[in-house]
């Protein structure tokens, strides 16, 4: 395939964007690409910052941009715990300890759910005690249902829940 840009030499880059839900493809020799700025060979690295950047289209790296996040925040500006200030954070991407998550909740309980669709770290279980765990979770779901069956005034369906949380009482121990 040819370049799209020179019509000249062989295409060897293969560029997507999408931009406002519409896909791009481009493909360029490779001087083309680097005078596009599409390859960066040696540029800087990956960065939090930067991918901040790119997931809310903000650049977080300069004074204007700062002081935007700051105007209109009436929460902590510094951990009590380790002093980094919120717009160290912006600039580096970097918490300082686990105290900031609580400090900066407010700004950074939404962007971690847009990150990593949860703002919660539920972790992994090891397989040894995951099946005691699991059965646990399920007799606090069943207590709930219970809960629930009782209210609703159903209690041959609480009855029925009780009797299986019984049952894995049982396997437990």
């Amino acid at each position: 395939m040819i370049c799209q840009e020179c019509q000249e030499r062989q295409a060897t880059v293969h560029v997507t964007k999408i931009i406002n839900n519409k896909k791009k493809e481009i493909y360029l020799c490779e001087k083309c690409a680097q005078e596009k700025g599409e390859l960066n060979f040696g540029g800087e690295s990956f960065s939090f910052n930067n991918l901040l950047s790119g997931l809310l289209n903000h650049d977080f790296s300069t004074k204007s941009a700062k002081s935007k996040i700051d105007l209109g925040y009436q929460g902590q500006s510094e951990c009590a715990s380790c002093d980094l200030s919120y717009s160290e954070f912006s600039k580096s991407g970097k918490l300082g300890c686990s105290d900031c998550y609580l400090n900066f909740e407010e700004r950074t309980d939404k962007l971690l759910k847009r990150i990593h669709g949860s703002n919660r770290h539920t972790g992994k279980v090891p397989r040894r005690t995951g099946e005691v765990i699991r059965m646990k979770k399920e007799i606090q779901g069943l207590r709930d249902e219970m809960q629930e069956a009782v209210e609703k005034e159903e209690f041959e369906e609480a009855a029925k829940l009780r009797d299986k949380i019984k049952e894995l009482e049982a396997e437990i121990e």
